[in-house]
């Protein structure tokens, strides 16, 4: 399960890196905001999971359906053009505490 964990945590760092360097040149994957999100929720049923800013103001979301299990990352850059950065199956909701300073292991 840890393993698991790593995976995931690291895995979303790469993605926020690579959303960095998502350019309105790839227009496959990419689309005005509110079309993405209507795609998203009557086309998947996916719904925002998670959210967060990355670098020169763009914004990172997670969306996932818990039904179907899919899932999507997305991107939105500051001019409002939102870009599909990663998606998939398998969705699950983890929600784990740090451990106790002090505390090496």
């Amino acid at each position: 399960m840890m393993n698991t964990i790593f995976k995931m945590t690291f895995g979303l760092g790469i993605m926020a890196l690579a959303a960095q360097s998502v350019s309105a040149r790839d227009n496959r994957n990419c689309a005005p905001r509110d079309f993405v999100l209507d795609r998203l929720a009557e086309g998947y049923g996916e719904t925002r999971q998670s959210i967060g800013l990355a670098a020169q103001g763009t914004v990172i979301e997670v969306f996932a359906s818990g039904d179907t299990g899919s899932w999507t990352i997305i991107a939105t850059m500051p001019n409002g053009t939102t870009c599909m950065v990663a998606s998939g199956q398998s969705f699950e909701t983890v929600a784990e505490a740090l451990p106790a300073k002090g505390n090496d292991t």
